[in-house]
């Protein structure tokens, strides 16, 4: 099966057959507190699930507390340690672990440790995924603003409470750069 570019990725579909995507493979796109590199969307996948990577740069807080009204999140560590707030409960998750973010909860995640985190996000049903490459074309705009990045997370069905960042930032002693 041959390797897939980023451009070739976002036009494939479920009729296109097997492929491979390879550690290089894929759109990547930072967005400050996390990159994403699109491994599976769901163009692809008859629109039942998206798969992305996120790279968590050490002490950092992903998002602020947020609630997905149309999905379910399914977060595999394969680096490092990713620290989660499910509704009132924090959790901590090691290479190997699997947590489970379901639509309509409250929820965050971050990197708590000193070194890298990379986890692996299924995101049923798929569709999400474009939240973050609207998200990276949003962030290239020099006017862009937290009421931009909110209309674009309504549109998917997103909902933030910006107001917990320093919160979350001051109980875990992380950062938030986006």
């Amino acid at each position: 099966m041959p390797a897939v570019t980023p451009d070739q990725l976002r036009r494939f579909d479920a009729s296109q057959g097997p492929r491979k995507v390879g550690p290089s493979d894929g759109k990547y796109v930072d967005l400050g507190s996390v990159g994403v590199r699109f491994m599976a969307w769901m163009e692809e996948t008859g629109g039942g699930f998206s798969l992305v990577e996120h790279p968590i740069p050490p002490r950092t807080l992903v998002a602020p507390l947020h609630r997905h009204s149309r999905e379910d999140e399914y977060s595999y560590v394969l680096e490092g340690r990713m620290g989660a707030l499910l509704g009132d409960d924090v959790v901590y998750a090691d290479a190997g672990d699997f947590v489970f973010k379901p639509r309509e909860q409250w929820h965050t995640f971050w990197n708590p440790g000193d070194e890298p985190c990379r986890i692996l996000e299924i995101i049923v049903p798929g569709g999400f995924e474009h939240f973050f490459d609207d998200l990276a074309a949003a962030q290239e705009n020099p006017d862009h603003s937290p009421e931009a990045e909110a209309a674009i997370g309504a549109r998917y069905g997103l909902e933030f409470d910006p107001d917990s960042v320093p919160r979350l930032c001051a109980e875990h002693g992380l950062e938030f750069p986006a």
